[in-house]
């Protein structure tokens, strides 16, 4: 019995964790105050949230990787908005584990110089629980996620999906509720 038991529970615990995981942030919530390093046009950047909410509210968005498909085409969609998330008076800027050498070519050629990009730490990955978590481990990717962050460091709205297609609409849309 006891047995069957724990090899029942073992089977529903793998099952839960071959998908990605959920953000566990959730609109309302202090948003975790970080700093890292990344780049914008192929440059060095930092990247501090307490500072950029002074200006107006922040889009996060975690990304799995740099140069893969869906990737690409979200952060394309992210470049060819830009105008529109500053018009809404917004920041964007995308986090992935990426080394800083990928993330300053992927900041040219796939962000178009348009927004920058940075390291999502195992720290930050941790606090905005955007760990990527396949086949009963983490990967040491993040999982795709987007917030926004209002001016007063809390969040806002919150997507987690791996289609990247709405993240975009999702976010500018969060952004642009803000000022009505």
């Amino acid at each position: 019995m006891k047995t069957a038991s724990l090899a029942l529970f073992g089977g529903i615990a793998l099952s839960l964790l071959a998908t990605p995981a959920l953000a566990a942030l959730n609109e309302g919530a202090k948003a975790p105050e970080f700093n890292t390093a990344g780049a914008l046009a192929g440059k060095p950047f930092s990247f501090d949230l307490q500072k950029a909410l002074k200006k107006g509210p922040v889009v996060l968005y975690f990304f799995p990787k740099a140069f893969t498909q869906g990737c690409t085409l979200e952060s394309n969609a992210f470049a060819q908005a830009m105008g529109d998330f500053k018009k809404a008076g917004a920041q964007v800027i995308g986090l992935s584990a990426d080394d800083l050498p990928t993330l300053k070519r992927f900041s040219t050629e796939e962000c178009r110089d348009a927004f920058p990009v940075a390291q999502a730490t195992p720290s930050i990955i941790k606090s905005y629980d955007v760990s990527m978590v396949m086949k009963g481990s983490a990967t040491g990717l993040t999982d795709r996620t987007s917030y926004v962050i209002g001016q007063d460091g809390k969040i806002v709205m919150v997507h987690s999906d791996l289609d990247w297609r709405h993240h975009v609409s999702m976010t500018l849309k969060a952004v642009q509720a803000l000022h009505h």
